[in-house]
Order: C-alpha cells, then sequence, then structure tokens
C-alpha cells in the first residue's frame, strides 16, 4: 500500500515482506519458476523418475504426473504460483503435457535471463517469444493432419502417450481401448465436436483396474425406492419431476387440533389422497419410469410399485440434465 506523506510515497509493507526492484527482482522471479521447472524435470520422458510426496495430513503420494506434483507442492512466490497455473491451465484444456509445459515455462526464462544479462530490454524479449509462439504455431498446423474416427491405431498411440505416468500402467491397453471406443461413441463431426461431458466416470469399490467396464448409455448410481417396483424396464417411457412426491409443508408453522378418531381419519385419507393424484398423474402420462430430483413418500412409493413403475429418488440435477440430453 503507497501514501504520500509530504510528496515522498512511503510503501506500507505486512510484516516479514521483503520489496525487491530492477534486476534482483527479475532474477528472483526467473529463480523462482527454474526451481518449479526443476522438480518436476526429472519426471519427464521415458526414462522418467517418480516423485514420493508427503502432504500436510501426512498422505503420502507417489506419481510423475506433472500437474499432481504442482498441486500438492505447497508453493508461495507468486511467480512459482504462476507455473503451476500453466500446469492446471495445460491440463482442464488439454488433459496431457502438464511437466511439458512447465519444462518449457523454466527453459525461456532461463534463455530469457542470459538475454537480460546482455541488457536486452524484456519488451523485446516477451516480443521475440510472441513471434516465435506465432512462428511454431504455423509450423504446427502445416505438419498436423486430420484423424478420422476409424484410425484406431492413430488414436490408441495418443492415448497410450496421454495415459503414461497416471498410475494405469498395470491395465494400459485395456484402459486405452477403452478411452477411444468413449471417445469415439460421443464424437460428432468426425472428431471436430467432443463434448467430455457426455462420458462419465463411476468410481466402484472391490474390483481391479481391469475390470473397467464401458456402458454405452447412462449409469445413474441409485437403487430403486421401492423393493417391489420392476427391476428391469424394457422401452422405458421416462418421466423427470424436479419436485417432491410428498405432501407439502405450510410455509408458516401451523397447528391441526385432532379432537376425535374421525377427524384423524379423514385428515389422514386426504393425504392418502393427494398422494394418489400424484401417482396418478404420473400414470396418465405414460410413463413408466420416473426421476424424481427430490424425495417420494413412503406410500407414494408403494402406489408407484402397484402400478409397475420404477422410480428413483434423489437423483442430483446434473444426472437429471444429462438423462434429458441422451433421451431427448
Amino acid at each position: 500500500m503507497a501514501q504520500q506523506l509530504g510528496g515522498t510515497p512511503v510503501l506500507v509493507l505486512k510484516e516479514g515482506s521483503e520489496r525487491k526492484r530492477g534486476k534482483d527482482a527479475q532474477s528472483r522471479n526467473i529463480l523462482a519458476a527454474k526451481a518449479i521447472s526443476s522438480a518436476v524435470k526429472s519426471t519427464l520422458g521415458p526414462k522418467g523418475m517418480d516423485k514420493m510426496m508427503v502432504n500436510s495430513v501426512g498422505d503420502v503420494i507417489i506419481t510423475n504426473d506433472g500437474a499432481t506434483i504442482l498441486k500438492e507442492m505447497d508453493t508461495e512466490h507468486p511467480v512459482a504460483k504462476m507455473m503451476v497455473e500453466i500446469a492446471k491451465t495445460q491440463d482442464e484444456e488439454v488433459g496431457d503435457g502438464t511437466t511439458a509445459a512447465v519444462v518449457t515455462a523454466g527453459e525461456l526464462l532461463k534463455r530469457a535471463e542470459d538475454l537480460l544479462d546482455q541488457e536486452v530490454h524484456p519488451t523485446l524479449i516477451v516480443s521475440g517469444y510472441r513471434l516465435a509462439a506465432e512462428k511454431a504455431s504455423e509450423i504446427l498446423n502445416k505438419i498436423a493432419r486430420d484423424i478420422s474416427p476409424d484410425d484406431f491405431g492413430t488414436l490408441k498411440k495418443i492415448a497410450l502417450t496421454s495415459m503414461t505416468g497416471k498410475g494405469a500402467g498395470t491395465a494400459k491397453e485395456v484402459l486405452t481401448n477403452l478411452a477411444v471406443d468413449a471417445v469415439r461413441t460421443i464424437a460428432e463431426d468426425g472428431l471436430k465436436k467432443i463434448d467430455i461431458d457426455h462420458i462419465k466416470l463411476e468410481k466402484k469399490t472391490g474390483g481391479s483396474t481391469k475390470d473397467t467396464k464401458l456402458i454405452r448409455g447412462m449409469v445413474v448410481d441409485k437403487g430403486r425406492a421401492h423393493p417391489g417396483m420392476p427391476k428391469r424396464v424394457e422401452n422405458a417411457k421416462i418421466s423427470l419431476v424436479n419436485t417432491a412426491l410428498e405432501i407439502k409443508k405450510t410455509e408458516v408453522e401451523t397447528e391441526i387440533e385432532i379432537t376425535s378418531p374421525d377427524q384423524m381419519k379423514t385428515f389422514l385419507d386426504e393425504e392418502e389422497k393427494m398422494l394418489g393424484e400424484m401417482v396418478k398423474a404420473v400414470k396418465e402420462s405414460g410413463a413408466n419410469v420416473l426421476f424424481c430430483q427430490k424425495g417420494i413418500d413412503d406410500l407414494a412409493q408403494h402406489y408407484l410399485a402397484k402400478e409397475g413403475i420404477l422410480a428413483v429418488k434423489r437423483v442430483n440435477e446434473s444426472a437429471r440434465d444429462r438423462i434429458s440430453a441422451q433421451t431427448a
């Protein structure tokens, strides 16, 4: 924070803070970036080594994935944090090449340091790197070639390369085939339009990595709401409901005074009738499968089971939207 005192700027810094300027600041920043680059450099390539890391709660992580290593590192220096962001961005956009991106950034800064020592202005260095990036992009576009969904061999090689270092060595062949099949299943317009949100991973304990299966459809990790409901429905007509099949609570706190058994019976009969009307509406819609985003009353579950309707409750919004997209 800067303040003016008699025309002279006064800097107010947090206790323990250091202020560096000019060449000293540049050197410190580049040193921090090179330190991050060095931490992951030895994991790169076919002979890359794994890193063993112990986090703050004592959990041990063994990996040679750059993004995982950097995510677990406790970085305080602003430039070091920027290097970590490079890896995060690369991982989000491409899903691979995190280590290469960080090592490349470290090497570019190392070369920039040599140029700074030769009194080359930072602006000129940045301009040069921008021109180099444009030229590199131009060359890559020239040597790139289109891949069709039928070119299984090339797609498999790409998947194998990306999977290296992700801890999938024992089941690499199985997972590679599954990954390629999954992408080819959802790909549109050749391979130009791929929405990976259409691929969902469901984790289950008790099996090995080799037990992984590709299901061409959608898995909703929920059971039937009632044991009397059918386990299997062919040619399902699905109803998606975003409200509860329950008696609504009043918005204000109320009390009902019941003075006789007849009044109690009337009250319960009315509740039963309301739930019956809800189930009737589902039945009349022609649906034989119901996905409800909220709860389903026990009595409503019983009525649905009697009607032969398979109901699933507490289906989250994202699953509901995916079901809607898949069945539209």
